[in-house]
């Protein structure tokens, strides 16, 4: 575990686009944070109606996708025990296109309800996915437009292969591997963008040197330092 993270911490708020984003990069760190009696709150900015998959037998179709990804949300938050979820009602893969100060004005409000000293989001211009960065862009704004005292400690992932090259290495590395179970119960919830990967569940997860096993052990993050 590494001692830069702070286990007292006052609230935990997590700021994604999709559904199963906090899955697979933030889950562990939010499983131990709850284990803590901590407080985490997650706001999702879509429901992720443009994801490719279906499902195998397919189980939904572009009608029902969001509508199914939203109960797969809430299970993979209940596996985690998380209560307090905050959804923006944005369209997935269209966050790049809206106006960027209407976006950090939803983020804002929220962060000045729940008050967090920490917040996790993607890191910005290195999540890969278009929409990871438009809405992490628009946390760095929320945050900025805030009085100092107010401010949270941002800390993001970076999805991007040479991410160290540009970053240096992570500020933390979170070694979740005691909680790879509980982790992959909550990947587990969003089946229909997972189900291909349940046989390397199966067949890795009982392996400490499988690359399941090395992905998912570790959660690395950078802290984003406002300019």
């Amino acid at each position: 575990m590494n001692p830069s993270f702070n286990w007292n911490e006052r609230q935990v708020l997590v700021v994604l686009p999709h559904p199963d984003d906090e899955a697979f990069g933030f889950s562990g760190t939010l499983i131990r944070y709850l284990s803590y009696g901590i407080p985490v709150a997650h706001v999702c900015a879509t429901l992720g109606e443009m994801g490719r998959n279906m499902g195998k037998p397919p189980t939904a179709n572009r009608e029902t996708l969001p509508l199914i990804r939203r109960r797969e949300l809430y299970e993979s938050l209940l596996r985690m025990g998380v209560t307090q979820l905050y959804l923006l009602g944005q369209h997935d893969k269209m966050l790049e296109f809206e106006d960027p100060e209407r976006l950090a004005a939803q983020v804002r409000q929220i962060i000045e309800e729940v008050r967090p000293s920490v917040l996790f989001t993607f890191y910005p211009g290195l999540g890969v996915h278009q929409d990871h960065d438009a809405l992490a862009w628009a946390v760095v704004r929320a945050v900025s437009t805030l009085e100092e005292n107010l401010r949270p400690r941002l800390l993001c992932r970076a999805v991007k292969e040479n991410a160290e090259e540009v970053l240096g290495p992570p500020d933390i590395v979170h070694d979740v591997g005691d909680l790879l179970s509980h982790k992959l119960a909550v990947i587990r919830a969003h089946h229909t963008q997972v189900f291909q990967m349940f046989p390397q569940f199966e067949e890795q997860a009982d392996d400490p040197n499988s690359d399941l096993c090395r992905w998912f052990s570790r959660e690395s993050f950078w802290e984003y330092r406002l300019k």
